[in-house]
């Protein structure tokens, strides 16, 4: 865990890609699920932030 925190700081690509994932699969979650109207509603702009953050973050240095 302190492995994966001191990667956030320092700017690694793997924790960061590893978060971009997560967020594009939260959002896509929040897509399918049918019960909860506010996250049907914010799952787009959550999954096109964790899209974003792919891309940018594919150029960090391993």
């Amino acid at each position: 865990m302190s492995e994966f925190l001191s990667g956030l700081m320092r700017f690694r690509r793997g924790p960061w890609e590893m978060v971009a994932t997560i967020l594009i699969a939260v959002g896509v979650f929040m897509l399918m699920q049918p019960f909860v109207l506010w996250a049907f509603t914010y799952s787009f702009i959550v999954t096109l932030i964790g899209t974003v953050m792919f891309i940018i973050v594919s150029h960090f240095p391993e």
